[in-house]
């Protein structure tokens, strides 16, 4: 469900203005740093604010693009980029799915936000990523509930490019602050799992023969 956008990404939203704001994101940054497991913290439209360096070397194989480089924006990162399943395990079900019904949910808040409905709009242009939107999504989230499409204590699965790692399991945590939740931002840390434990079982949903396998979660016929 790779897709290469063709319009440039708009310019994030700028921080506030205030001395306060801007002393308490430098030391949030300066605390984010320090940490050894991948986190990041986004804007309503999954803009990316800042990241560490752990998060930076989880995507260090990923080649450029014009619109969907992870440190710039992680739902155009997981729709968009065409590396993005070379990192993120079990890409549709486990991390473009969800991030299709973020992107609905976002848009049902921020209807007229310009950035989520360019996102919108490459989707749109996509014929494979649209029918992924329109019937894939509703499809899946029948099946696996609404619950299946939250981030926060979600098991998700990374192909690290550390090779002591390699496939590793992560638990993706929401540990958002109030003072960052106030700006209208979101911080999210992926915290590895220690590739001896076992792994938990996922359930992959049995394809058909013929069926395409971008588009497993689209139902083999439509009316």
């Amino acid at each position: 469900m790779a897709h290469q956008a063709g319009g440039q990404r708009p310019a994030p939203r700028p921080v506030p203005e205030t001395c306060d704001t801007q002393a308490y994101l430098q030391d949030y940054a300066a605390l984010l740093e320090s940490l050894a497991l991948p986190s990041l913290v986004v804007d309503h439209c999954w803009n990316v604010v800042m990241a560490n360096g752990a998060y930076t070397a989880l995507f260090r194989g990923v080649g450029p693009h014009p619109t969907a480089m992870p440190g710039d924006s992680f739902l155009r990162f997981v729709l968009f980029h065409p590396d993005a399943a070379e990192v993120l395990g079990e890409h549709e079900q486990g991390w473009c799915l969800p991030m299709l019904a973020h992107l609905r949910a976002a848009l049902e808040t921020y209807g007229h936000d310009h950035e989520l409905q360019a996102v919108r709009r490459d989707i749109a242009q996509d014929p494979i990523m649209e029918a992924a939107y329109r019937q894939g999504l509703p499809h899946w989230m029948r099946s696996v509930g609404e619950s299946a499409t939250r981030l926060d204590g979600a098991v998700r699965l990374l192909l690290h490019p550390d090779p002591r790692r390699g496939p590793t399991e992560c638990r993706v945590v929401d540990e958002t602050p109030q003072t960052l939740r106030d700006i209208g931002y979101r911080r999210l840390t992926m915290v590895l799992r220690d590739p001896r434990r076992p792994a938990v079982p996922v359930r992959r949903p049995r394809r058909a023969r013929g069926t395409a396998p971008h588009l497993s979660v689209v139902p083999a016929t439509q009316d």
